[in-house]
């Protein structure tokens, strides 16, 4: 079974940046679909970033020309780097890659 490890959170002040990474214990190259999602508290959880097998991304609005989804399948890897962050940002994100979820990653963004 898949396994995937995330990392890059963290405590940033509002307009910085953060690279999150998700490390998939095997190839991703022929999954579907894959995605960064979040939860911030007393939300629901929302989908932020995701990613077809063509490699062509979709953005919620919110975060449209903020965040950029990318992976790199030599690496088995797919990222999230987030830019300009805001307040509003802040959340516990999860790599999802097929079936399979990470741990999730603390993202606050705070002054």
């Amino acid at each position: 079974q898949v396994q995937l490890v995330e990392s890059g959170g963290g405590l940033v002040q509002p307009g910085g940046s953060l690279r999150l990474s998700c490390v998939a214990s095997t190839s991703i190259s022929n999954i579907d679909r894959m995605g960064w999602y979040r939860r911030a508290p007393g939300k629901q959880r929302e989908l932020v970033a995701s990613m077809g097998r063509s490699g062509t991304p979709n953005y919620r609005d919110s975060v449209k020309g903020r965040f950029t989804i990318s992976r790199d399948t030599a690496e088995n890897t797919l990222y999230l780097q987030m830019n300009s962050l805001k307040p509003e940002d802040t959340a516990v994100y999860y790599c999802c890659i097929g079936e399979t979820w990470g741990q999730g990653t603390q993202v606050t963004v705070s002054s």
